[in-house]
């Protein structure tokens, strides 16, 4: 059985997001509908520069092409975040 503790790392606050560097990131990483940070995105709060880099890699991943549609890339990485026992 795996050890069910998070590691705990340091972050923002999403309230502390809408000035400075990281106010240009925050509409592009929120969530619309629940209006929150993922926690995969909000652990780079502390190097904007870092979470930048981080949304154009899954920005660029995750965007549909003519072989391969957005919806099935999200499938993809959903079967593979569960092979992993990854909750997010």
């Amino acid at each position: 059985m795996r050890n069910s503790i998070m590691a705990w790392i340091r972050t923002v606050p999403e309230e502390e997001w809408q000035e400075g560097p990281l106010s240009d990131l925050f509409p592009k990483v929120v969530d619309p509908k629940y209006g929150k940070v993922d926690h995969i995105m909000g652990v780079h709060s502390l190097n904007p520069e870092g979470l930048k880099a981080h949304l154009g890699v899954y920005t660029s991943a995750m965007s549909g092409t003519e072989t391969l549609p957005k919806m099935e890339r999200e499938m993809i990485a959903l079967i593979v975040s569960l092979e992993n026992r990854c909750h997010y």
